[in-house]
């Protein structure tokens, strides 16, 4: 192989390189995102749950006088 095919295939290897960092850092960003949101779902979901009960709440006006 002459010079100049080395020094492509260096330059190209070297972008591959760089791209392939890029990559792997928006996939860890991209991974702590997700994560975050699974938190944040499992959160509304307990906080869904535990504000249904399963007594329909009584309002004043739905009561029955005492003298009933």
């Amino acid at each position: 192989m002459d010079e100049d095919t080395v020094e492509r295939l260096e330059l190209k290897l070297a972008f591959l390189e760089r791209a392939t960092a890029e990559l792997s850092d928006v996939v860890y960003s991209q991974h702590k995102q997700i994560e975050a949101l699974r938190e944040g779902l499992r959160t509304l979901a307990g906080k869904l749950d535990a504000g249904q009960t399963a007594e329909p709440v009584r309002r004043p006006e739905d009561e029955r006088p005492p003298h009933y």
